[in-house]
Order: structure tokens, then sequence, then C-alpha cells
């Protein structure tokens, strides 16, 4: 096996890389001009744990040609850790009251929704536990006063405690709420969910550029989705 770059990483890529590691891998290869995180004989995989804005360009030039396997983390459970200016003594740590949940993949999915129907391109949901590392800022930055004086310097994997792969309109129609009518609104999806509108808006269209709703009319000012056979 080839040993794994992780120069310029953060922590939580690099251990993500290594926890998905097999013998054979080949890592950080160069693929059409792209440096690929992890190839598998003819299968490319990439770990993004930023926004996936920043990797559209690159998923939309290697899927044409690749297969292709994105993965995308999302923190079920969190840890803040807080550091004194050095980065070396831990000030404080404790449980983060919030755990992502799988709705919040849209949040994302709307930067990259034209390519999820590409049938080269998958994506993986690695649910995680996570450790986020907060220091008291060295720099006056805006981000850090508006934060008291913190700055996020890094995260870190704690484990990788389930995932759940998406390749089909039908695996991304599982993700719809039970119960819902032939014909709802966006304010319907979210009282669904239980969670807000915003979010009900980017999934509803997500899933209409995978093919999986589709518009069947209005109510008043509000657009009326319909599931579509998958």
């Amino acid at each position: 096996m080839n040993t794994i770059g992780t120069l310029g990483e953060s922590s939580l890529h690099a251990s993500l890389k290594k926890w998905y590691a097999q013998p054979g891998d080949q890592f950080e290869v160069a693929v059409d001009g792209a440096i690929i995180d992890i190839v598998r004989g003819d299968l490319l995989i990439e770990i993004q744990t930023r926004s996936l804005s920043s990797i559209k360009r690159k998923l939309t030039r290697l899927s044409d040609d690749h297969v292709v396997r994105l993965i995308y983390p999302i923190a079920r459970e969190k840890w803040i850790a807080r550091m004194d200016k050095t980065g070396q003594t831990q000030l404080s740590r404790r449980k983060s009251p919030k755990r992502g949940r799988i709705e919040d993949l849209f949040m994302e999915l709307v930067n990259i929704a034209g390519l999820l129907k590409h049938p080269n391109l998958t994506l993986e949901v690695a649910f995680i536990r996570e450790e986020e590392v907060w220091s008291q800022a060295k720099t006056h930055r805006r981000m850090s006063r508006w934060r008291g004086g913190w700055a996020r310097q890094d995260r870190r994997l704690l484990d990788v405690v389930e995932q759940k792969v998406f390749a089909t309109p039908r695996d991304y129609a599982s993700l719809l709420p039970a119960g819902l009518p032939d014909s709802f609104t966006n304010h319907e999806l979210s009282h669904a969910l239980g969670r807000p509108r915003y979010l009900a808006e980017r999934m509803s269209y997500c899933l209409r550029q995978i093919g999986v709703l589709e518009i069947n009319g209005k109510r008043g000012r509000s657009l009326l989705f319909a599931i579509k056979s998958c």
C-alpha cells in the first residue's frame, strides 16, 4: 500500500482517508489533472470535509470518464475542546448538544445538485463522532472577535459509527418522511421533517434535480411537489 499523504490536510480529512484505506489502494494520485484522495482499481474516492461547492468542478470533470465516490461526513456526536493560545494546554472539553441528521446533507448537496444523477457518481455519508479544537486567537480577526476571541483550529475524528451510500434516485427518495400527502408544499415537508423551512426548500430542490420529485401545480403562491416513481 502506498504511503498516505497528509500534507496540508485537516486531521479529520487525513483520519478519514486512513479509516477508508484498503490493501492495494493508492493515495494522492494525479488523474486527468486532479489529485485523487484514494484510487482503488477503477474507482476514484474523494473525501470532502468542507463545502461541496469547492469540489464541484473537480467532480464534474472526473465523473464524465471515471467512476467516482464522494465521501462526506456528518457529525452525529461532537465534542468541543478549548485550548490556550499555545495550543498545548486544554482548558475545557464538553459535548455539544447538536447532533447531525441525514437531512443536514442537503445544506451542502444544493451546491452539486445537478451532478447527483450522474451514473458515475455515488455519494457516501459517513456518520462520525468528532472533536472540534478551538483556541484563543492570536490575532484580532473579525471572526475570532465575533466568537469571543476563539477560533476553530482543527477537527479530529473519534470514530465512524455508520455509513450510508446513495447511488440511485430511489436511495435519495428514502430520505423523504413518511406520511406526506400525494402533493405537498415546502411548508408541509418542513413540518413532516421537523426541520426549518429553508432546509426543506433545499431538499425539495435537490430531489427535483435528481428526479425524485416533480412540480405538480401550486397552492396559492406555494409550489406543490409530487413523488415520481423511481
